[in-house]
């Protein structure tokens, strides 16, 4: 294994923990890509399978007392003296999110990446920092990227992304789009590299992606490749094989997840929709709807309609294993509430499966009612298999009316504020009914 490769190993308590791969995926389609004009944006989060995700809304806001820090998952940074509106997936435990948007249209998802360059144990920003940091701050996908970039050059990328003790850090790679275009950006330390995306197809995993379409890059990005003595200064300057140790030439026709998630957009190209998207999430062939200790643990589906006079919508699940979740339609309003049904109130860890069932689910209706979903995930093979169908039936008929909904809400340029206010809490709370109805029967 090179030196500085991706290693499958670990360390937990200063032991070496063989860990298996893990893994996130993120695609955006546009025009002509995609049916009627939209651009849809998809990302799978993949975390360790007793980590609990959560739906999250925060308002806009204005901060005047710009003399105090905002305080991220590990550092504090200067504040901003104005934040917009976000709906965020994060993992319970830290402060930044997996994927999210805000309310001028703008979508972020993040991947683990490795490379060359030594990833720093020291804590900074973590890249789930600059989620929602990049969220919170612009209002298109490039002046996200210009936050993400100004950030990291001023605090470096850095720290532990488990909240376990078991040491795991990475550098960042993101998918960040808006109603126009797309852009990826992919780092090494503080180095980092942009590639435009406005129409087509494109799709980040856990690996470099950037070849030699470059459209934004670090002043000093390919001196210091020259330097390390990576890059020859003569050759076409490749940005992914570079910074890491991919064969970009075999890039899309190698095993592994981003070749996979390559394809399967292709395979959809000029008929994509939301529900093709879906799908795409949905699919454990790939091994894109990841299963073992790392998993899916929440997904998240946006529709970016390029004329403005429409909503943006977003789906998310905050619960593991798509094919098995209802995905939640959200629509941001000025109206909103706190997602309450759908954030975690105290940290739940993995239950055991010696529980009894009822026991089990009303711990976690106590503690987080959405989640409640996870319990049944883990122990539903106290279920019998005839109930556990009629649940995922029940469950596909209310994410089918969900769609008929999103398809009124994006005919109608005047939304219904009474109508849609409560829609994303009335959807936890009608797919923990089903539950409870499958359960007790």
């Amino acid at each position: 294994m090179p030196l500085n490769a991706p290693s499958p190993f670990h360390i937990a308590g200063g032991q070496f923990k063989k860990m298996e791969p893990c893994s996130c995926d993120t695609f955006v389609a546009l025009p002509p890509a995609t049916v009627e004009n939209r651009i849809i944006f998809g990302k799978n989060s993949d975390r360790l399978c007793d980590e609990v995700q959560e739906v999250v809304y925060f308002p806009a806001a204005v901060h005047d007392n710009l003399r105090g820090h905002l305080k991220c998952t590990y550092i504090e940074i200067d504040q901003v003296p104005e934040t917009y509106a976000v709906v965020l997936s994060r993992p319970a435990w830290l402060w930044g999110a997996e994927m999210g948007a805000n309310e001028h249209g703008v979508c972020i998802g993040n991947e683990a990446v490795w490379g060359r360059e030594e990833v720093c144990d020291e804590e900074a920003l973590l890249g789930m920092d600059l989620v929602r940091l990049g969220l919170e701050r612009a209002d298109t996908a490039e002046k996200a990227l210009d936050v993400i970039v100004d950030l990291l050059e001023k605090y470096g990328q850095g720290g532990n992304c488990s909240e376990d003790g078991m040491a795991f850090s990475y550098h960042n790679s993101f998918l960040i789009a808006d109603r126009k275009e797309a852009w990826i950006l992919e780092t090494a330390g503080k180095y980092w590299a942009a590639e435009k995306v406005q129409e087509g197809v494109r799709n980040i995993s856990n690996q470099l992606s950037i070849t030699t379409k470059i459209d934004r890059e670090h002043p000093d990005m390919r001196n210091y490749a020259k330097q390390k003595g990576w890059w020859d200064g003569k050759k076409e300057f490749d940005f992914a094989a570079t910074y890491s140790y991919i064969d970009t030439t075999k890039m899309t026709i190698s095993p592994g997840r981003y070749c996979e998630g390559y394809k399967l957009l292709n395979k959809h190209k000029g008929n994509i929709t939301f529900e093709t998207m879906m799908e795409i999430l949905r699919d454990k062939p790939s091994g894109i709807n990841m299963e073992g200790e790392f998993l899916t643990t929440a997904s998240m589906v946006s529709i970016l309609p390029q004329d403005s006079n429409f909503p943006c919508i977003h789906f998310f699940t905050g619960t593991p294993d798509p094919e098995s979740s209802i995905i939640f339609l959200f629509v941001r309003n000025k109206h909103m509430s706190p997602l309450y049904s759908t954030q975690h109130l105290i940290c739940f860890k993995k239950l055991s499966a010696s529980f009894p069932l009822n026991t089990a689910l009303g711990v976690i209706d106590k503690k987080n009612q959405l989640y409640l979903r996870v319990c049944v995930h883990l122990l539903l093979f106290l279920i019998v298999q005839e109930k556990a169908k009629t649940m995922l039936e029940n469950m596909r008929k209310l994410e089918k009316e969900l769609f008929k909904e999103m398809e009124s809400i994006l005919q109608n340029k005047h939304l219904d504020v009474d109508k849609i206010v409560n829609l994303f809490p009335q959807c936890a709370k009608d797919e923990i009914q089903i539950y409870k109805l499958n359960i007790n029967s």
